[in-house]
């Protein structure tokens, strides 16, 4: 990967998890008056890594909820476990922020700062990231009209569980979606983990462009989009989706890639599945 030491940005590690908001089961919680002096957490950075960073809640009877950004603000992920450790891999001052919800309400601690010395350019070794990004040159993506979506179980492509797929070519199924240009997705990681989504509209061809940053748990095959954008699609399916911006990474190769989103609403009343976009790389 081209020009590393260049990248300013930060990834979450592999124990990240990708909820997009704090669980709200407060009312199963303790009635508790809860101050911000009272929150008990740890940040702590691997002394033999420093570019690791492990955070612990140790207050009892909250539902915990950890963002992280960089120092321009921007969003780097989130998570409401009460144990992260999360690698950032390029030098900079790094914002973690906890909030603790009760059953009376939120509370914010104070936000821990954190400081990154040396860059860990170990980090982007796996071949993952260069087939998604192409590192600081960026990689723009389009849906393949030639099968732009399918449809799979929740473990595709395991070799086991809800593991069926049915990916069909385009020609012979036109019902899918209209053939026109959707839009693209562009992402790349030069100067920070940067990502943009153009969208066409589902009646007209008018576009609606979006910048983020973004996280790819590789380990988990998972990419979450921060910051506003929402992945890319085509047809009228997006009141079938509840979430659009955490995304299994069912294939993905130098020019091919397959995200599922997962269909938990459907208009129709079809059960819960992944609904499959079909991507191609631009040159």
């Amino acid at each position: 990967m081209k020009q590393l030491t260049k990248m300013l940005a930060a990834v979450m590690a592999i124990g990240m998890l990708f909820s997009c908001e704090p669980v709200e089961d407060r009312q199963d919680l303790p009635a508790i008056n809860l101050r911000a002096a009272d929150i008990n957490i740890s940040v702590i950075q691997n002394p033999a890594n420093p570019n690791e960073v492990t955070m612990t809640n140790l207050t009892d009877d909250i539902i915990p909820y950890w963002s992280y950004t960089n120092a321009a603000g921007d969003a780097l992920g989130h998570s409401n476990q009460h144990t992260n450790t999360v690698t950032f891999p390029f030098a900079g001052t790094y914002t973690i922020q906890f909030t603790a919800y009760t059953r009376g309400g939120a509370v914010d601690a104070a936000p821990v700062t954190v400081t990154i010395s040396e860059n860990n350019e170990e980090y982007f070794a796996d071949p993952a990231w260069a087939m998604l990004t192409n590192g600081v040159e960026g990689k723009k993506w389009k849906l393949n009209m030639a099968s732009p979506v399918g449809w799979t179980g929740l473990d595709f492509p395991a070799a086991s569980g809800d593991n069926w797929s049915w990916l069909p070519d385009y020609a012979g199924n036109e019902w899918v979606m209209t053939n026109k240009d959707w839009g693209s997705m562009t992402f790349d990681l030069d100067g920070n983990y940067n990502v943009s989504v153009t969208q066409t509209a589902l009646t007209t061809n008018d576009q609606t462009t979006k910048t983020g940053t973004f996280s790819y748990d590789i380990a988990n095959s998972r990419i979450v989009f921060n910051g506003g954008p929402e992945v890319l699609f085509g047809g009228d399916y997006y009141p079938d989706v509840s979430n659009w911006v955490s995304v299994k990474v069912a294939e993905l190769t130098d020019d091919s890639m397959r995200l599922g989103v997962v269909r938990d609403q459907s208009r129709t009343g079809e059960g819960v599945c992944l609904i499959m976009f079909h991507y191609v790389a631009v040159e």
